[in-house]
C-alpha cells in the first residue's frame, strides 16, 4: 500500500530514518490511520462537541455582523434626520431673510401712522396683512432677539456705537436700531444696537 498525501509521505520518510523498511513504514502508517478512524468512530460525542463549538462561533460571528449592520443603519438614519432638519432650517432661514425687510417696512409704517388714519377701515386691512406676515414668520419659528437692557453679545448683536449712559450699566444695550431675528440657535440677522460705554 502506498501513502496518499504529502503528510503521509513525510511520516514514511521519518520512519525510514528510524530504520524501518518501506513496507514496515507503510504498515505503521496504516495502523495510525486505522487508529484515527477508530477514534473518530468511537467518539461521536467529541465530534458533536466540535460541531457545536463551530456552530456557536459561526452564530456569534453572524450576531456580531448583524449588530454592526444595525448600528450602522441607526447612525445613518440619525445622520439623515439631522441633515433633513438642517436643510429645513436653512430653507426657512433663507425664506425669512427675504421677508424681514418687508416686516421692517411694515413696522416703520405702522409706528408713524397719523391718529386720524388709525380709525379708517382700510388701515385695519393693513394691520391684518401685518399680522399675517408676523404669523408666517412665527410658523417658521422665527423669533426676535431681545436686545435693550441685555448685556451686549457679539453672537446676536452688532454694535453701531458706544454712548455714555447713567441708566444702564456699562456693556449693556441702550438702544436697538434694527431688530435681530433667529431660528432656534441660528441667528438669521443680528440686532443693530447702541451699547453703553
Amino acid at each position: 500500500m502506498r501513502p496518499e498525501s504529502g503528510e503521509e509521505l513525510n511520516i514514511v520518510q521519518s520512519q525510514k530514518k528510524d530504520g524501518l523498511s518501506d513496507s514496515e513504514a507503510v504498515d505503521e502508517l496504516d495502523i495510525k490511520r486505522v487508529e484515527q478512524e477508530e477514534t473518530i468512530e468511537a467518539d461521536p460525542e467529541t465530534e458533536l462537541r466540535n460541531q457545536l463549538k463551530e456552530s456557536e462561533s459561526q452564530a456569534a460571528e453572524y450576531l456580531e455582523g448583524w449588530q454592526r449592520a444595525r448600528a450602522e443603519f441607526a447612525n445613518a438614519r440619525k445622520r439623515l434626520e439631522k441633515e433633513r432638519s438642517e436643510a429645513y432650517q436653512n430653507a426657512a432661514s433663507d425664506y425669512a431673510q427675504k421677508l424681514l425687510p418687508v416686516l421692517d417696512d411694515f413696522n416703520r409704517a405702522m409706528d408713524s401712522v397719523p391718529e386720524m388714519i388709525e380709525s379708517d377701515k382700510w388701515y385695519e386691512g393693513i394691520e391684518l396683512v401685518h399680522k399675517k406676515l408676523v404669523a408666517i414668520l412665527e410658523n417658521l419659528n422665527v423669533e426676535a432677539i431681545e436686545a435693550v437692557g441685555k448685556p451686549f453679545d457679539p453672537n446676536v448683536h452688532e454694535a453701531l456705537s458706544l454712548v455714555e449712559s447713567e441708566d444702564v450699566e456699562s456693556g449693556a444695550v441702550v438702544e436697538e436700531i434694527q431688530v435681530g431675528y433667529r431660528i432656534g440657535d441660528k441667528v438669521i440677522r443680528p440686532s443693530l444696537v447702541i451699547v453703553a460705554a
